[in-house]
C-alpha cells in the first residue's frame, strides 16, 4: 500500500448506527475507499454484518485498530469513552488524528489519555447522518490545527453540513442541532395528531406534515430569507395562520422552546463534569 493510501487510513472505534451511517456515507461519496477502512464492534456478529454491508475490514479489537490506522473516529457512547481510551492509551502515535463523536466528552478528557501535542478534535454530530443530511460542529483540543479540523471536515461533509466553532459552545450545539431533531419530530408528531383530531386519516396526515416540513426546510436553506419574512408571506390579516400562531403565542410556545433548549444546554453541560483534568 502506497504512503498516501496509509496516510487516509481511517479507524472507526464503535459500529454503531452512527458509524456505520458516517461509513456508508464516505463510501458513497468517494471520500473514502472501503480498502482505507476499519471499524471495530464488540461482538462477532456485529462486526460479521457490518463487513458485509460496507465491505470495510472489520476486528474485534480496538488496540488492532488504532495501530492499522492514521486517523481514529471514536463513536462510542460517552459512558464506555473511558473504558475505551484505557485499551488504547498504550498505542495511540503522537501523530495520529484523534476525532471524538461522544457528547459531553472534553477534548481535555481525551488528552489525557493520549501522548504529548496529539491533536484531538471534538464533533458534535446529529442523527440525520443517516440520510446524509447531518448538521456538524468540529472544536479543536490543544493540539489540533487547521489541518486536522480540515480532516474531520472531509470526513463529515460526505453526510452533511460541518462549521467550526470554539468548544466552548459545544454544550449550545448539543442542545440545538444535537437534540434539534427531536424537537422537530415532537412537532411533527403533534401536527399530525391534530390532523386526525380534524378528521384526517393518520397516513395523509403524515404525508401532509412531512412533505410541508422538508418544503419550508428547502425554502429557509435555499432562499437565505430570515424566518419572520417567510412566515410573514403566510400570514395574512384576520386569517387562519394568524389565528393560529396568536394560540401558539398565547400558550407561550416561543418561551418554551427557549426554556427548554436553554435547559437542555445546561444539561450538557452537567455531563461534561468530571471530565476535566484534575486541576493543580
Amino acid at each position: 500500500m502506497s504512503e498516501q493510501s496509509t496516510d487516509r487510513r481511517v479507524a472507526f472505534l464503535g459500529g454503531g448506527r452512527m458509524g456505520e451511517a458516517l461509513i456508508s456515507g464516505l463510501l458513497r461519496s468517494g471520500g473514502r475507499t472501503a480498502p482505507e477502512i476499519m471499524v471495530t464492534a464488540r461482538r462477532e456478529e456485529r462486526a460479521r454484518e457490518l463487513g458485509e454491508r460496507t465491505g470495510v475490514a472489520t476486528t474485534l479489537s480496538n488496540p488492532e485498530a488504532v495501530r492499522w490506522a492514521q486517523t481514529l473516529v471514536l463513536m462510542v457512547k460517552p459512558q464506555d469513552m473511558e473504558t475505551l481510551m484505557s485499551q488504547i492509551t498504550d498505542v495511540v502515535r503522537q501523530d495520529q488524528l484523534v476525532i471524538s463523536f461522544a457528547a459531553g466528552i472534553r477534548t481535555s478528557f481525551i488528552e489525557r489519555f493520549v501522548p504529548p501535542d496529539t491533536p484531538v478534535v471534538r464533533v458534535m454530530s446529529n442523527v440525520p447522518v443517516l440520510v446524509d443530511e447531518a448538521m456538524s460542529v468540529v472544536s479543536p483540543g490543544a493540539h489540533a490545527e487547521d489541518k486536522h479540523l480540515a480532516v474531520a471536515e472531509e470526513l463529515l461533509s460526505s453526510v452533511g453540513h460541518v462549521i467550526r466553532l470554539s468548544e466552548k459552545h459545544q454544550d449550545a450545539v448539543t442542545a440545538t442541532s444535537g437534540s434539534g431533531p427531536a424537537y422537530f419530530f415532537l412537532l411533527a408528531e403533534a401536527m399530525i395528531e391534530a390532523c386526525i383530531l380534524l378528521g384526517l386519516s393518520r397516513d395523509v396526515g403524515t404525508e401532509l406534515i412531512i412533505q410541508t416540513m422538508v418544503g419550508s426546510a428547502k425554502m429557509l436553506r435555499d432562499t437565505k430569507r430570515h424566518p419572520v419574512e417567510l412566515r410573514e408571506m403566510v400570514t395574512s390579516p384576520g386569517g387562519t395562520t394568524i389565528t393560529a400562531i396568536r394560540h401558539l403565542e398565547q400558550a407561550g410556545v416561543r418561551a418554551a422552546f427557549l426554556n427548554a433548549i436553554d435547559a437542555a444546554r445546561n444539561r450538557s453541560a452537567e455531563l461534561a463534569i468530571g471530565h476535566e483534568p484534575d486541576e493543580d
